[in-house]
């Protein structure tokens, strides 16, 4: 079910896009895939070789990141702009490609460029290989828990800001739980 499990960022698969999103009562435009805050879940089982086909659909460079995905032999798909990969220009597409050695368990995948990690993230779920236990007694049931930083304002503001002033960034005005902040009286979305 999950070999060589293809996950295709663009329309009728996933690309990189705006949306406005509502969180602490204010409404602001963010980086996402497909629209989803945070971005999809990636499933794969270990040993399976992954595709992920990124299309930049919003006006700033971008690439992704596979955090804690060992790169063996395949450092060009890992992500870090300008380090092992040139972003990837807007309008234009680039295939990640890697396998999954020897791992298993829930990672995160996350922009790599600037700040735009802070609402273009998501988690990758390495199953065992087919066949190949839990190495615990296998869970009921399993929910995926991506944790996450807010801030009302836009994110690369912030940086920038940092950046010119010298001075730490402003802390987040809230952290999230699977994109959400929690409830805010008096709002009609927290």
């Amino acid at each position: 079910m999950f070999t060589n499990y293809e996950i295709y960022l663009h329309y009728v698969g996933d690309q990189v896009v705006l949306k406005n999103t509502t969180r602490l009562c204010a409404t602001k435009p963010i980086v996402t895939v497909n629209g989803k805050f945070p971005g999809p879940t990636l499933y794969a089982r270990e040993d399976d070789n992954v595709l992920v086909n990124v299309t930049n659909l919003i006006k700033d460079n971008v690439t992704i990141h596979w955090h804690g995905v060992k790169q063996l032999r395949t450092g060009w798909s890992d992500g870090p702009a300008y380090i092992t990969q040139c972003p990837i220009q807007p309008g234009r597409s680039y295939l990640y490609n890697f396998t999954l050695t020897g791992q298993r368990g829930t990672l995160l995948w996350h922009a790599h460029i600037s700040w735009l990690r802070s609402t273009m993230h998501g988690a990758i779920v390495i199953l065992p290989k087919k066949g190949v236990p839990y190495p615990f007694p296998k869970p009921d049931k399993q929910k995926v828990i991506v944790l996450g930083e807010w801030w009302k304002s836009d994110a690369e503001a912030v940086i920038n800001e940092a950046l010119q002033t010298g001075l730490a960034p402003n802390v987040s005005d809230a952290h999230t739980i699977n994109g959400h902040t929690g409830p805010v009286p008096n709002c009609s979305y927290g």
